[in-house]
Parts: C-alpha cells; sequence; structure tokens
C-alpha cells in the first residue's frame, strides 16, 4: 500500500506536486516567480475555473479512466490519492491513480488535437510524470490521452534516474526560495527527452523526405559496407610499432591509446 498523507491540509502550499514540476524545471521566470508566490501564501493560487482545456481534461477524466481498463484490461487503482515521499516530505503527489497489476503511475489528460504527437505529449508531461513516479517509487508510468479529436491514446514512460535527478535537484532549489524567501531563478538546465515504449508500426510511404533519404541510403549502402571492410582491413596492414603509415593519398594515426584513425592527403 503506498503511504497516505497524515492529517494533511489540502493547501497546495504545504507541498510541491505533479503539475508544480512542470514549472520548476520550465523556461518560463514569470510563472515560476508566480508559483513561488504562491507557495509562501502572497498571492492567490490560479483560477482555472474559465480554462476551457483544463475543464475539459476535469470532466473527461472518468471517462479517461474507464476507456483504459476497458482497453488495456488492467484495473486502476488509489485513484485521486494523495502520497508524500517518504524522506523529502515536501515531494507529494496527487495521483490520478495506479496501476493495479503493474504498479505504473497513471496519468489522464485532455490534449488538443492540432498539431498532437506522442513525442511532445511526452515531453510536455515529462516533468509530471517523473516527479510522481519519484513520490511512489514507480518504475514506470502510463500517460492515457483523449485528444479533441476523437483520438485516444496511450504512452507509456519510464522512470528516467537522470532526469528525476536534475528534477529533484531543481525541486530542491525551489523549496529553499519558498522558505527562505529568496527569488527563484530558472534553473537552466534542459532535461534529457524523455523515452518512450516502442510499440507502434508506422508506414512512411507518404513521407516525400523519407523517399529522399531512403533512395540515397539503397543507392550509399554498398559503397558503406566496402568503406568500413577497407578501414578495417587498413587498420591490420599497419605494423604494431607504427605511430604513423601513408601512401596513396591516404594517412593512418595511432593514437596514445592505440586506436588507429585514417584522413585523405593529397598524392604526392
Amino acid at each position: 500500500m503506498l503511504p497516505r498523507f497524515a492529517n494533511a491540509p489540502r493547501d497546495r502550499r504545504s507541498f510541491i506536486g505533479g503539475s508544480d514540476a512542470r514549472i520548476i524545471l520550465g523556461n518560463d521566470q514569470d510563472d515560476l516567480t508566480r508559483l513561488w508566490r504562491e507557495k509562501r501564501g502572497e498571492i492567490a493560487p490560479q483560477d482555472f475555473s474559465d480554462n476551457l482545456s483544463v475543464q475539459l481534461g476535469s470532466v473527461t477524466e472518468d471517462l479517461n479512466r474507464s476507456w483504459y481498463q476497458r482497453a488495456s484490461g488492467q484495473t486502476i487503482a488509489d485513484i485521486q490519492k494523495r502520497v508524500r515521499h517518504p524522506v523529502h516530505h515536501w515531494m507529494a503527489a496527487t495521483l490520478d491513480g495506479i496501476v493495479a497489476e503493474t504498479g505504473a503511475v497513471f496519468e489522464a489528460k485532455f490534449m488538443l488535437p492540432w498539431a498532437f504527437t506522442e513525442e511532445a505529449a511526452a515531453e510536455k508531461h515529462a516533468a509530471q510524470l517523473q516527479h510522481n513516479m519519484w513520490v511512489v517509487a514507480a518504475r514506470s508510468a502510463v500517460l492515457s490521452i483523449i485528444t479533441g479529436g476523437g483520438k485516444w491514446v496511450e504512452i507509456k514512460v519510464h522512470a528516467d534516474p537522470l532526469y528525476q535527478h536534475l528534477l529533484l535537484t531543481a525541486e530542491k532549489k525551489f523549496w529553499r526560495c519558498v522558505q527562505n524567501g529568496e527569488a527563484p531563478q530558472l534553473f537552466g538546465i534542459e532535461p534529457p527527452r524523455p523515452r518512450l515504449a516502442a510499440v507502434r508500426v508506422v508506414d512512411m510511404a507518404s513521407s516525400n523526405a523519407w523517399a529522399e533519404l531512403a533512395a540515397l541510403y539503397r543507392q550509399t549502402r554498398a559503397a558503406a559496407l566496402d568503406h568500413e571492410r577497407a578501414k578495417t582491413e587498413l587498420k591490420a596492414l599497419v605494423p604494431e610499432d607504427a605511430k604513423e603509415a601513408s601512401g596513396h593519398g591516404l594517412r593512418a594515426k595511432r593514437s596514445k591509446s592505440g586506436a588507429i584513425s585514417f584522413e585523405v592527403v593529397d598524392a604526392a
């Protein structure tokens, strides 16, 4: 069972949650400063009652969850459960759920259909997912998305230790600012791109760029194989005690580590 809040208030000022993580690791100084002032109690939290996208996400969450359960055959537990990190008590997560069979964090989202890609969706929500996975010690997360175009998409995301390290460092720095009153600055490091589980088979026949590069690949493949074979056999011809060997417009150089590299030179 996941640990529960112990008599915790519902005031979001008392912790950093998953939705805060995206702002803390983002690139908007105004958003970061506003979040800092909210956590310090200097201003009221943002009112999203007039934000249609946010409200659509809220009203479609039950449908999203039931659709995922029907499509996957798996069960969502711990719905809207609040959890604190066992060590960093200022870190918390309000979960859309946990996939009972796998322990994966479940996150339901509504996204607009134009310019929608799985990669962009995973990147947009990476900080929230990695934060929530860290809080509950989950190894994976499921992003269940309903788009305004009537499409449902499931994206599986793995826990990323490097991403989580950067996120934890940034959140610690931000929380110190909340406590000591020092205005926060953007963390300034581009987090690694999220890793997606490869689950799709894609037909690229309609891509002109793919067609052009595929033709180039096919045309140069034999030459590339010959090139690699020549390098291997040339390296074998370089005497073991030779620092450099050259001839016929090609020079081989041996590095201190013993690696041999080649360069084309003008033939004498």
